[in-house]
């Protein structure tokens, strides 16, 4: 094992609001007691394997330009499960110094692949097993485990949508595999993406079919969920469209609708991406609301993108008002259970010191980290919901409440109206006041 890798940084101190120490906290405090409990049991945080230490910087205009010595341009003579070691070996260093309870992977993140599934599950075992070893280690646990059921090009129509049984057999194994050893490594979830479940036109497309292919697909997996003993939360993670034109996940009302039909409303919850739902047209605070008004709420991937770009950037959070809201609406909805707050966010492709990682992080957890004081604060001080309350107050009345609970018809509305005169009086929403009730919480949140 190498721990060198990150050697030039110690590991990451709380310094206080007014650092300018770019490799300490300015917010996050692990330790500290918002509400009912602790900054790191609110916000569980997590680094994802894959941008972290799986992506070089590629993109299709360029080759990688970030410090991977592992990565396959680097290593073209390094056997692939010495580079899968030494990978990983320094995200363990990361993941311990940066202070992180969590992290996580797709299978093909942490294995290479093989000439056949077999293979693959045999290189896969073994760096699950050396994942074991570093996870006893430094404490640090698996928040979930997930399967790449898009990259290759045997998925380019999809996985379980796929017009090919032979595909669908495919991705149904790789499930399997991957969440037995999910289960192994003790993951509190178990993420599906549909990255290719969509289409690119209606043309070629059946949707009846290929929605109900999906719907078999996760009933099996919850089948075997059940089956192996897994006791984590299975989570969809919505996503509108890239790399498809459509995709059938599309928010997270298209997602209960779909648990609705296919009878998984009880056994499958959402990993809400932030990036992910700005691209559906919503914001953070919405989706969250959505979710935990369903019922369905289970995690988050906490990134950011760019209004003025139509794809997914995956940023490091900065904005505590975006983020604060999404928060509040978390916070009270209970908070969190299995699920946590992962950094799905890659480093821009001039971001080459090997620190740069460490600042990104840092930057992010301490967003998050003030979003949750300021989150608390409102709810501590009760302004906002109580103007909320006031705005619905008439609902409180008889009259009112016999409607809702179905005593009343049209015709009686009708005619009580005519019969009375009454003519309503708008009631103020006070949009602009509540707006500065937040950026006023956002101000002096200390």
């Amino acid at each position: 094992m190498s721990d060198s890798f990150f050697s030039q940084t110690e590991p990451i101190p709380y310094e206080g609001p007014e650092s300018d120490n770019p490799l300490a906290f300015r917010w996050y405090q692990p330790d500290r007691v918002v509400g009912d409990r602790t900054m790191a049991e609110h916000l569980r945080f997590g680094v994802c394997y894959w941008h972290s230490f799986s992506w070089d910087g590629f993109d299709i205009f360029g080759a990688g330009t970030l410090d991977r010595p592992w990565h396959p341009n680097n290593a073209s003579d390094m056997d692939p499960m010495d580079a899968a070691r030494m990978k990983m070996d320094a995200a363990f260093e990361f993941f311990a110094k940066l202070g992180v309870p969590f992290f996580s992977f797709h299978d093909i993140d942490i294995a290479p692949a093989g000439d056949t599934f077999a293979e693959t599950c045999g290189y896969f075992d073994e760096m699950v097993e050396y994942a074991a070893g570093h996870m006893e280690r430094t404490g640090v646990k698996l928040l979930w485990g997930t399967t790449n059921a898009f990259s290759h090009p045997r998925f380019m129509s999809g996985a379980s949508t796929n017009p090919d049984p032979d595909i669908f057999r495919y991705a149904a194994a790789q499930v399997a595999h991957c969440m037995q050893k999910t289960h192994e490594l003790g993951g509190a979830n178990y993420v599906l993406w549909g990255g290719r479940e969509g289409y690119e036109t209606l043309l070629n497309t059946d949707m009846r079919r290929e929605l109900d292919q999906m719907g078999r697909f996760m009933n099996m997996v919850v089948e075997h969920k059940h089956a192996i003993g897994f006791e984590g939360t299975l989570l969809i993670e919505p996503k509108p469209m890239e790399p498809t034109k459509h995709q059938y996940d599309y928010d997270v009302a298209a997602v209960y609708a779909f648990l609705q039909r296919y009878g998984l409303a009880d056994e499958i919850k959402v990993n809400i991406e932030v990036n992910h739902a700005t691209l559906s047209g919503h914001d953070f605070h919405h989706e969250v609301a959505m979710a935990v008004d369903a019922g369905i709420f289970g995690s988050v991937d906490a990134n950011a993108g760019d209004d003025r770009l139509g794809w997914d950037l995956d940023l490091f959070p900065t904005s505590v008002e975006d983020m604060s809201l999404g928060l509040l609406e978390i916070v009270r909805g209970g908070g969190f259970t299995t699920g946590g707050m992962l950094f799905d966010c890659k480093l821009r492709r001039q971001s080459i010191s090997r620190d740069d990682l460490f600042i990104a992080h840092i930057g992010g957890m301490d967003t998050l980290a003030k979003s949750l004081l300021v989150a608390q604060s409102i709810i501590d001080e009760g302004e906002l919901d109580r103007r909320r309350d006031e705005r619905y107050a008439g609902w409180s009345d008889p009259s009112a409440h016999d409607i809702l609970a179905g005593d009343v018809t049209l015709r009686k509305i009708h005619d009580d109206l005519i019969a009375s005169g009454h003519e309503p009086t708008p009631v103020t929403g006070r949009q602009e006041l509540l707006d500065r009730l937040v950026a006023r919480h956002i101000d002096t949140v200390r």
